[in-house]
């Protein structure tokens, strides 16, 4: 007898069970996913965050520098011009004093002697024209040519050795000289080229112009002897400093046979600073020069520093309203 075959159902509970477990366990995954998600997004964020702004600080920092940089570029190129302008009137001052330098080159066109001087006349203020009938006239109003139409006069002498040794018997004489050509003055001084006063009491001030005084003044003279550098330079600018002002005239006589100092171009550029021109292109102090020669044997070529101090006064006394006179005669 055949045996019936079972039905078998497609939906069992055991084919159920297997089918609500899968589902359970991907309901599972999703629920598992979804609770971790938001936290991941979240921190993704804050480091998004955290990049854009070291970022940012990064850019204003790079931002900060490149304005650094362009102010001091602007300060370089505003520095630059500015170097170039005082470039260009330097050399233009350069040119002018060398010109100057080339035309002192003849000394049978620049150099004056006593012998071939002839006299100068100049302006003279209104007190000068007042004290006019006390002045000599003829040819006693020159010193070597040099005009004296000053109301106030400074010596800046030379006391260095070479002047003592060959040349201080005829600064004494020409000292002389020129004193005797001013009978009255309103002030006198006497110092060194390096500024040290032959009366210290009198330091600042004016030496009251009296017999007395001259007198002692050409006592003092015989034997004065302070250091000297040989530098004129010096003297010249302490005194220009020290006594110019406006309601005065003044004369500076400087006795020297030597420069010592390295750039007659910076003298003379330091003397303009100091002894400035007017409105009218005068300048405030007359600057006369006599140059004493070094050696007396003709023979011999003056030394270096001779002849600079002979370009420097050719200078200087064109410039400042002066006369200079070289003595290259032991009996002038």
């Amino acid at each position: 007898m055949r045996k019936k075959r079972r039905n078998i159902e497609a939906f069992s509970l055991s084919f159920l069970d297997c089918i609500c477990c899968g589902f359970g366990a991907i309901i599972l995954l999703l629920v598992l996913s979804k609770i971790y998600e938001p936290v991941i997004i979240e921190k993704t964020q804050d480091d998004l965050e955290s990049l854009i702004a070291l970022l940012q600080q990064e850019l204003f920092d790079i931002r900060g520098e490149t304005a650094v940089i362009n102010r001091d570029l602007e300060d370089v190129r505003e520095q630059t011009s500015s170097t170039k302008l005082r470039l260009a009137r330097l050399q233009g001052e350069l040119n002018t004093v060398q010109g100057q330098y080339a035309a002192t080159q003849s000394d049978s066109e620049s150099t004056l002697d006593e012998g071939d001087l002839k006299r100068t006349k100049q302006q003279l203020t209104d007190e000068m024209r007042r004290l006019a009938p006390y002045y000599r006239r003829a040819d006693d109003d020159a010193v070597a040519g040099i005009p004296v139409d000053s109301e106030y006069v400074i010596f800046v002498i030379d006391t260095s050795g070479s002047m003592q040794q060959f040349n201080w018997q005829r600064a004494i004489e020409k000292l002389n000289e020129t004193l005797d050509v001013y009978p009255q003055v309103k002030g006198l001084q006497i110092m060194n080229d390096n500024g040290s006063y032959m009366f210290k009491q009198y330091a600042g001030q004016w030496i009251p112009d009296t017999p007395g005084r001259r007198d002692a003044i050409r006592n003092t003279m015989r034997t004065w002897r302070p250091f000297s550098d040989s530098n004129p330079a010096d003297g010249i600018i302490y005194a220009i400093s020290t006594y110019w002002s406006a309601d005065k005239k003044i004369s500076i006589y400087v006795f020297g046979d030597e420069f010592s100092g390295r750039s007659v171009e910076a003298v003379v550029r330091q003397i303009d600073s100091v002894n400035r021109e007017d409105e009218n292109g005068n300048r405030m102090v007359r600057i006369h020069a006599v140059g004493f020669p070094f050696f007396f044997d003709p023979g011999r070529q003056p030394s270096d520093t001779t002849r600079r101090y002979a370009q420097l006064m050719r200078i200087l006394t064109e410039r400042n309203g002066g006369t200079f006179v070289a003595l290259s005669n032991p009996r002038s």
